[in-house]
């Protein structure tokens, strides 16, 4: 995955349908990236793998992306594919442009949140997502990349370019693209980028249609009162 100082679009952008929210519930959907481990890479171009070179950079303040379209309603979001296709990556490390900061050479796992509106009116681009009761985290082994500032090999390249709305200009029209489907199919891990969220199998959800469902993220309250939110939590933590 390509980053740059400017910031540079994700591609393929991460998209996700979500079922079994809610419909009358207000939530927030987020995205972060967080590191696979500890190691920085490198590319062996003789045997065309990537190979540990030593202990990864320290770690970056942790960015948020928040969808555009939080917080809305459980109707709104299962009506529509959730795309984070407009989230900028960037190696800069004093960025004040909201992208999400990440080190080169690097392996990280795309994180997407949902999060109940209750408990995320302390979300913020630059601190860690609120962890608990009312946010549900997923991750997809598929997602997790290596993040370069050049490509190391020239099929990705092609396979990208030919793939990506925003290299256009790199395009050949004239040029012969017989291959470009073989070299598609090569790649076991490149599928399509939509990925469903379901809900369905959470202790007392119904199915979809269901006259009055009863989700996880309703709000659990104390004797006095007062909503369950979860307080915040270290970034990294897995919900």
């Amino acid at each position: 995955m390509i980053i740059t100082k400017a910031g540079r679009r994700m591609f393929p952008a991460m998209r996700v349908k979500i079922t079994g929210l809610d419909p009358h519930q207000q939530y927030y959907i987020a995205m972060d990236i967080i590191p696979v481990d500890n190691k920085r890479y490198r590319y062996v171009y003789h045997s065309s793998k990537w190979m540990v070179a030593g202990n990864a950079d320290s770690p970056v303040p942790p960015r948020v992306y928040i969808h555009p379209d939080s917080p809305a309603s459980g109707e709104t979001w299962m009506r529509q594919v959730v795309s984070f296709d407009k989230l900028k990556l960037t190696n800069n490390e004093l960025d004040d442009q909201g992208h999400i900061i990440l080190h080169s050479m690097h392996k990280y796992q795309p994180r997407v949140h949902v999060i109940r509106k209750e408990c995320g009116e302390e979300l913020s681009p630059v601190r860690a997502v609120p962890v608990g009761e009312g946010t549900r985290t997923f991750s997809f082994p598929e997602t997790v990349f290596t993040t370069v500032t050049a490509y190391q090999n020239q099929q990705i390249t092609r396979l990208k370019i030919d793939r990506n709305p925003f290299a256009k200009g790199f395009r050949d029209s004239g040029r012969n693209r017989m291959g470009l489907e073989a070299l598609v199919e090569s790649y076991a891990f490149w599928r399509p980028s939509l990925r469903t969220l379901t809900f369905e199998d959470i202790p007392g959800m119904t199915k979809q249609g269901a006259a009055k469902p009863v989700p996880w993220f309703l709000p659990e309250r104390d004797s006095n009162g007062q909503s369950g939110c979860p307080q915040r939590g270290p970034a990294g933590l897995l919900v």
